[in-house]
């Protein structure tokens, strides 16, 4: 197939994906999906591998094929639509819900974070879970009906509002059955196929030919998660050999009573993204991408753990740290940022009548030759922030205060870039629960940059833990100070 021919077909196939993203995004009814777009789609091949994706939430995608191969397990037909959300067979955390269906050539997937699942907390995001019941509905590989859809829906809360966001996703899967078909009569399945096939020969040809151009070694790194009792060693050791990567995190603690654990497929996600970041970050990123790289966890540790342990911030706050302690390895051998903000903020609100989650944006590490950016979201989340006007339209909160947090940002020749402040007051009563990292520890600078200013959390004016759960009355107001990112140079 000559180059031209190879780039088109590439180039539709991720405009499926996209496609499908914008479908997701318009027919959403929450605002976590339809504002700030936590949602993923993408376009697998007959043999489960990714082909195409669309530039969506990190996390999400590197763990995808976990999601795929679960579901081919079970032989799925033609005309099916299976969903998941088991984070022990293919999902990341219990919001993010899956869905997966049969192409001409392959499967279309759309992942999204839903505003509640269930459980004990509305929101789905107790702060304290410590077993995967407790954090909402598990979901193994299940083929998709209207009764089943009804049931699952039936032990969310609003579930009028689960079952919109579901049929949006069948709505981005109907999209893309259509248009795979169409892209098949006017190529011929057989030269998309192929297509298909040399996009993941080319995808890895270029990450194997960036990774030979590191210098070969064994580069280590270590930092920490904050467990409200503790501090939890996370280990990395990132060998490169040729053309390859492995990285392993033997040493890392053992699995933890809380939900800070996560599967090995969100570590390898933070793994992939941060190769991908460092070796060929305009690369368009496949299976083929991925196929160089190797992670390795000890089964029972916190970044493999065993069922059924709580993973709730394991996905979004674990992960963040993995792309800290991995990045911070890859700079023993090359020029990497300094540390950005390393946590998400995860909010919740809710009671019987309604969810919201949001995470919150700050501030990214300063580069060796440029100032980070300010109040942005990074690393493995890639959300927007919900607006101010569709929050106080949809849900009884009022946005007090939504600002920079100046000076956050560390010092350096290139300074960090600085936080967030967010300030919410609720207007009725409602649970409340904030997952968090960075308040103990900030995030640090590169070649002898200043640290960035840690986070903070308070509860009308009062500070509250990193992690924290409580009910809330009417007028009550909660802060969150989100950390800077470290800075880079003296």
């Amino acid at each position: 197939m000559i180059e031209v021919e190879l780039q088109i077909v590439g180039s539709l196939l991720r405009a499926v994906a996209e496609e499908m993203g914008a479908a997701l995004v318009r027919s959403a009814f929450s605002a976590n999906i339809k504002e700030r777009r936590d949602c993923s789609t993408a376009i697998f091949d007959e043999q489960g591998r990714m082909i195409a994706q669309a530039e969506h939430i990190p996390v999400h995608l590197g763990a995808m094929p976990d999601a795929v191969a679960a579901v081919m397990a079970h032989g799925p037909g033609r005309d099916d639509i299976w969903i998941v959300n088991d984070p022990y067979t293919g999902g990341t955390h219990l919001p993010d819900i899956t869905l997966v269906s049969r192409t001409e050539i392959g499967f279309a997937v759309t992942r999204a974070h839903h505003a509640d699942v269930g459980g004990r907390e509305p929101g789905s995001m107790p702060a304290d879970s410590r077993t995967l019941e407790e954090e909402g509905v598990v979901i193994p590989p299940t083929r998709l009906d209207d009764a089943t859809l009804a049931s699952i829906v039936a032990q969310m809360r609003n579930p009028d509002e689960r079952r919109g966001d579901l049929r949006a996703q069948l709505a981005a899967h109907h999209l893309a059955e259509q248009r795979i078909a169409e892209l098949c009569a006017r190529r011929g399945r057989g030269r998309v196929v192929a297509a298909m096939e040399e996009l993941l020969a080319y995808s890895e040809r270029r990450m194997r030919a960036g990774i030979a151009a590191l210098p070969d070694g064994r580069y280590e790194a270590t930092d920490v998660l904050e467990a409200a009792d503790r501090d939890l060693d996370v280990c990395a050791a990132v060998t490169i050999a040729g053309d390859l990567v492995d990285v392993d995190f033997d040493g890392t603690a053992p699995q933890h009573e809380g939900n800070l654990n996560c599967p090995l497929s969100v570590a390898r996600s933070a793994c992939y993204f941060v190769v991908r970041a460092l070796v060929d970050p305009d690369l368009p990123a496949s299976g083929g991408a991925f196929a160089p790289v190797t992670v390795r966890a000890p089964e029972g540790c916190l970044l493999n753990a065993r069922r059924p342990a709580a993973v709730a911030a394991g996905n979004v706050e674990t992960s963040s740290r993995i792309v800290d302690v991995v990045m911070r390895a890859f700079g023993r051998a090359l020029d990497v940022p300094a540390q950005g903000q390393g946590t998400m903020n995860n909010v919740t609100l809710g009671n019987d009548r309604f969810t919201y989650y949001e995470t919150i944006g700050g501030g990214q590490g300063a580069c060796p030759d440029a100032d980070g950016p300010s109040g942005v979201h990074v690393a493995m989340s890639n959300t927007l922030s919900t607006p101010v006007e569709a929050l106080e339209l949809q849900y009884p909160l009022r946005v007090r205060r939504y600002e920079l947090r100046l000076g956050s940002g560390g010092n350096g020749a290139h300074r960090g870039g600085d936080g967030v402040v967010r300030e919410l007051e609720v207007l009725q009563p409602c649970r409340f629960s904030i997952i968090s990292e960075r308040r103990r520890h900030a995030p640090q600078g590169e070649r002898g940059g200043g640290p960035g200013a840690r986070g903070r959390n308070l509860h009308n004016g009062k500070p509250l833990p990193g992690k924290a759960i409580l009910d809330l009355e009417a007028g009550d107001v909660v802060s969150i100070e989100t950390p800077g990112g470290g800075g880079s140079g003296r």
